[in-house]
């Protein structure tokens, strides 16, 4: 007991230690953790906020009072009778404006002669200032008033002077985003529309198949990159342009590849008599196609926009597994050739196992990237002739139809369905294949 006592002060002064350095590093790591929640969910909070209102992108700006000030009539010289007219009108197109007013100062060179009934005149220190209620203004109200001056001593450039003062507005206006209405018409008319499940058909299929296929030809090209011959480093490089390259030239470059007309392809095609006439590979929704006697259509253009995307973003699974098989040891393999085992075994045996984990990782990755791709399936087809998606939907939703509370609710859409894939994907894979 009288060995053990003299420690125990030790731990505790040690464990007093150890929750003051813990506390230390995170206040110091702190702001970097406020600073990457501010980036990762504000964002994603206001995508949500947007989803739940009715809103489109003119109502991004909020209603304001158009006002513009015209002087009418000669107003240059002493005696002269004028009108100064003030056109207004709500910007909005549906929101009204609540509580408008307006007031502009008259130059002491002018006396008002008659008022609308709305204004009113007040002293001010250089001239008369003018003040008008205009009251509650619905939206695409418009309207004018007129106020009759005279001149009373020379007034040179009058109309110049005029219209370069500003007369200054008052109102409050209703802003749709920084309201508390809410509304789930955006989901409703997302979930009700008739294209719906084919959108999310053909998302799932191109993700699917595009991820798949970038996988297995990164697999395939990792294996034969894993063996020494001339010239290796060269083909390494030549296999990373796909990946490198800027994707609007490469996706410019296969529509002209395969322009129906002009396409090299489909020259070749018809001089070997492959086909009969040409094919609009990005623009042909189906072709028939029969197979021992069984005819079945065959999505030709999500086909293309999947080849597409298999053979652009393949380097990249391309890397990390030749990166993973070259860190396995070579002895094994040399051992199993000696025990006769064949390439596919040892494949199957040996170089499967170790690059199963990476090899999660990059469905995982490739699965979420893929899901989210735009700009490859725009840049090719515009997400015609059965290529849309549902990140195809966002776009045309909130910009081609101006309907940016519906473009939301399809981009909340997306992620709770690759928040429900993440889940999945972590509950069943294996706990020694996590990231």
């Amino acid at each position: 007991m009288s060995e053990t006592s003299p420690k125990q002060p030790r731990r505790r002064a040690e464990g007093a230690l150890a929750r003051r350095e813990k506390r230390l590093a995170y206040t110091l790591l702190m702001p970097t953790f406020m600073l990457v929640l501010a980036v990762v969910l504000l964002p994603l909070v206001a995508n949500f906020w947007i989803s739940l209102k009715p809103v489109t992108l003119s109502d991004l700006r909020p209603p304001t009072l158009v006002l513009k000030e015209n002087p009418r009539g000669k107003l240059d010289d002493a005696g002269a009778v004028g009108k100064i007219e003030y056109r207004y009108r709500n910007s909005s197109q549906k929101y009204p404006l609540e509580s408008v007013a307006f007031t502009d100062v008259i130059p002491p060179e002018l006396a008002v002669k008659a008022l609308d009934d709305s204004c009113s005149m007040s002293p001010a220190n250089e001239g008369t200032r003018l003040r008008c209620e205009l009251g509650d203004l619905e939206g695409k109200a418009r309207g004018k008033i007129r106020v009759e001056v005279e001149t009373v001593e020379a007034f040179p450039d009058a109309k110049a002077v005029l219209k370069t003062s500003q007369p200054a507005a008052t109102f409050t206006s209703y802003n749709v985003m920084t309201s508390t209405d809410f509304t789930v018409a955006n989901f409703d008319r997302i979930f009700s529309a008739s294209e719906f499940w084919d959108v999310l058909k053909t998302s799932i299929y191109y993700t699917v198949f595009g991820t798949a296929g970038a996988l297995i030809l990164g697999l395939f090209a990792a294996q034969i990159m894993q063996k020494a011959f001339p010239g290796r480093s060269i083909i390494r490089g030549l296999l990373l342009f796909p990946y490198v390259a800027p994707v609007i030239a490469v996706a410019f470059s296969w529509v002209v590849l395969f322009d129906p007309f002009s396409g090299a392809v489909n020259a070749m095609l018809q001089q070997m008599g492959a086909a009969e006439g040409p094919i609009n590979f990005f623009g042909q929704r189906a072709v028939q196609i029969s197979f021992f006697g069984i005819s079945f259509g065959f999505p030709m253009a999500l086909t293309m926009v999947i080849l597409f995307e298999v053979w652009r973003y393949f380097p990249l699974s391309f890397l990390f597994i030749l990166a993973r098989m070259q860190s396995i040891p070579s002895d094994i393999y040399e051992a199993a050739e000696i025990d006769g085992a064949t390439p596919m075994q040892q494949f199957r045996f040996l170089s499967l196992p170790h690059i199963a984990g990476i090899l999660a990782v990059l469905f995982l990755l490739r699965f979420i990237w893929t899901f989210n791709k735009f700009d490859d399936i725009f840049l090719l087809t515009g997400g015609n002739a059965g290529t849309r998606t549902l990140t195809v939907q966002v776009y045309e939703q909130a910009f081609a139809l101006n309907n940016l509370g519906a473009g939301a609710a399809v981009a909340v859409l997306v992620f709770v369905l690759l928040a429900l894939f993440a889940l999945v994907y972590f509950r069943a894979m294996p706990e020694e294949e996590g990231l």
